[in-house]
């Protein structure tokens, strides 16, 4: 059974750096598209970032473009989401969610509806 497991939350402050990882078991990294998606409390799931199965392309959404970077490293079978100047409204619960495979995937890769696995998520808060 594949599984998600996100680590690297915590709390800072704005202008600060963190970096997410998340681990996948049960499975070969290198089999999903990945993606990072976050939920701010009494807000709807936000598309963050996505990485396809390559690794040869990423996908931003527009309010952590130039800020936040997404990697993989297959050998470690784990996803990284790197992010810098972290900013008060970046604060929410990130989850990392896979891909197997999605026909128009690079036309709907910000649609959480398309991802079939997905982690418990890690709490990120940026105090101002």
């Amino acid at each position: 059974q594949v599984q998600l497991v996100e680590s690297g939350g915590g709390l800072v402050q704005a202008g600060d750096s963190l970096r997410l990882s998340c681990a996948i078991t049960g499975g070969t990294l290198s089999s999903y598209a990945l993606g990072w998606f976050r939920q701010a409390p009494g807000k709807e799931r936000e598309f963050v970032a996505t990485i396809n199965w390559s690794g040869g392309s990423t996908y931003y959404g527009d309010s952590v473009k130039g800020r936040f970077t997404i990697s993989r490293d297959n050998a470690k079978n784990t996803v990284y989401l790197q992010m810098n100047s972290l900013k008060p409204e970046d604060t929410a619960v990130y989850y990392c969610a896979a891909l197997i495979w999605f026909e128009n995937y690079y036309t709907e890769y910000m649609e959480s509806r398309i991802y079939d696995y997905w982690g418990q998520g890690t709490q990120v808060t940026v105090s101002s």
